[in-house]
């Protein structure tokens, strides 16, 4: 029963993070080809220092985690071990982009000026995707903690016998002898 909990609130979730990872990309999209063409005096542009930097984690950390959660999705449909190992790692690696992105924007906030508001839209869905993202990793991993709460890690035999086991012969019985 546990693991059906564990697979159900990691399945709308990854669905939410992935619908805001578009987003962010579409927002960090727009606002540094304002950047980049020199017209930050828009309106609902603006910016400071940091944004430039802010910008392009943002950018980096929405395409990670859109990816992360490609491979999520490959997981959530098997569930299993071995497809646990690329999407937490896929996982892992967007949260800690997404995390940099998120102290850039407590940064730029931080430094103040005018910020249009298509930079504070940004600014609030990296702030809510951090600890989202996060919030995914954990029930992604909640395996480590029990194996009911989802595939774990754990050995199934997938490999051999391990180094240096000699297989056993047809016909013998565990200690060599013949059965």
């Amino acid at each position: 029963m546990a693991r059906a909990v564990a697979r159900t609130l990691a399945a709308p979730l990854l669905f939410l993070n992935m619908i805001m990872y578009f987003i962010v990309l579409g927002f960090a999209s727009w606002c540094i080809n304002r950047h980049i063409n020199g017209t930050t005096n828009h309106p609902s542009m603006g910016g400071n220092g940091a944004t430039p930097y802010f910008l392009t984690f943002s950018i980096l950390a929405a395409v990670l985690g859109i990816v992360s959660k490609v491979a999520g999705g490959g997981h959530l449909r098997a569930w299993r071990s071995d497809s646990l190992a690329g999407a937490g790692a896929s996982a892992i690696i967007a949260w800690a982009v997404t995390a940099l992105a998120f102290g850039l924007a407590c940064k730029e906030i931080n430094i103040g000026g005018y910020r249009g508001w298509r930079l504070k839209v940004l600014e609030a869905f990296i702030i809510i995707l951090g600890v989202t993202q996060l919030l995914y990793v954990m029930l992604l991993h909640a395996g480590i903690v029990s194996s009911r709460y989802g595939p774990g890690y754990r050995n199934d035999g997938y490999g051999g016998a391990g180094p240096g086991a000699e297989p056993v012969p047809k016909g013998a019985g565990a200690a060599g002898t013949r059965v």
